[in-house]
């Protein structure tokens, strides 16, 4: 993947300022796939891309863009492809797992272990940057409550409801709806995962599935890289009067960059540039090689809408004014995405857009709680309701079969 610059950069006089703003206000970014990147092109053969290494030619990031981009704290994404099913999608998420641990342990100067708030703050002070894991979809549990406390035991601190399709509990945001939202079973996972302290992930889900979660939840969610409906009519963006629910929750809205979630321009295109995916036999999510090579030849036949840091900071602006300064925050699905927008092509990116917010006259302190703040307290939160819930309530063993018949 390259990070080819595409002119010059809007609002550059404000970088300086940018820059020094992030050495004391380092980016939260609430998911980046880089695993996924890991297991498709190399089989966790990390020597093969060394992150400490410059890796622009096949992946969005690595340790030196990391630190160009003011990344303090990172959610990793343990993410699996949603038609893995059963105990296939738990192994394979499991492998997803060990690899953050595999990174984690090849790069203890750079990368620091972070389960907790706390451990957050601890890895900023040292100057490392502290690594969180997030799970992308419930059917990484296979049904399972168990299963969702084993995954909190390995360090998975939030668990997105779905991903692309719909599980037995949860409807997703691209599929055809079937429950309207979570099922008796679904309102069960919500409250396991407050009891455990995992944070109910609310990106991917339908709008029905986003109220219902809110509904159940007694801690705080966040939208790990989910972006704003009214500015991109998109499923897969948060509709107003759920940001408007996030303040009485105490919830976070990520704002994500991918293109085809922010850029109306960019959703049709990107429809035809899946599609010419599909015709030559490959999965539409897929950023190996050749399927990127088919993506440049189709771009080159059909210029692609681009967005830019001024296009997220446009949802930014919204989400600020619906859901206020405390529930918003930053999560760019990089090494998840074939397409990034100009100015952030790349982890290397967030100064770029907060010179963006700059130029929009935000303030050093609403910036700090967009980058940082917001993050850091809302895991805090979680893991306060988690201990009253968990001194009140033992795990639950409910079943699929027993409440959704």
């Amino acid at each position: 993947m390259t990070s080819t610059p595409t002119g010059p950069v809007p609002n550059a006089e404000l970088l300086p300022t940018a820059l020094e703003f992030l050495a004391e206000h380092p980016v939260v970014d609430g998911h980046n796939d880089l695993p996924w990147a890991l297991r498709e092109q190399v089989r966790y053969d990390l020597s093969r891309r060394d992150i400490a290494e410059d890796q622009s030619a096949h992946l969005h990031t690595d340790i030196a863009r990391l630190r160009a981009g003011g990344v303090g704290a990172q959610f990793w994404s343990v993410y699996v492809r949603s038609d893995l099913g059963g105990d296939e999608a738990v192994s394979a998420t499991l492998e997803q797992i060990d690899c953050v641990d595999q990174l984690l342990a090849r790069y203890p100067a750079d990368l620091a272990p972070a389960e907790t708030a706390d451990a957050m703050e601890k890895a900023r002070t040292e100057g490392r940057i502290a690594s969180l894991k997030g799970a992308e979809g419930g059917h990484s549990i296979n049904n399972s409550l168990a299963t969702l406390r084993a995954l909190h035991a390995l360090g998975v601190r939030y668990m997105t409801l779905t991903h692309n399709d719909n599980i037995a509990w949860a409807d997703s945001a691209t599929d055809t709806e079937r429950l309207g939202g979570l099922s008796a079973f679904g309102r069960e996972v919500v409250r396991e995962m407050n009891r455990t302290g995992m944070l109910v992930d609310l990106s991917h889900v339908s709008a029905g599935t986003m109220r219902d979660a809110l509904a159940t939840s007694e801690a705080p969610v966040i939208f790990s890289h989910s972006s704003s409906r009214a500015v991109c009519d998109h499923p897969r963006n948060i509709p107003d009067d759920v940001l408007a629910q996030l303040p009485a929750n105490g919830g976070v809205a990520m704002a994500t960059f991918v293109p085809k979630f922010i850029l109306p321009a960019a959703v049709e295109w990107t429809l035809r540039a899946d599609e010419n995916l599909r015709a030559h036999g490959h999965h539409h999510l897929d950023t190996g090689e050749e399927a990127m090579a088919l993506h440049r030849a189709f771009e080159a036949a059909h210029p692609r809408p681009v967005a830019t840091a001024a296009t997220v900071a446009d949802h930014l602006d919204h989400m600020r004014e619906v859901a206020g300064v405390d529930h918003i925050g930053i999560g760019g699905d990089y090494d998840g995405t074939a397409f990034t927008p100009a100015g952030l092509e790349d982890v290397a990116g967030y100064p770029n857009l907060v010179a963006e917010l700059l130029g929009r006259n935000w303030s050093t302190a609403d910036l700090a709680k967009l980058t940082w703040g917001n993050a850091v307290r809302v895991l805090r939160d979680a893991e306060a309701v988690s201990r009253d819930l968990a001194a009140r309530r033992g795990p639950s063993n409910a079943t699929l079969e027993q409440l959704d018949g």
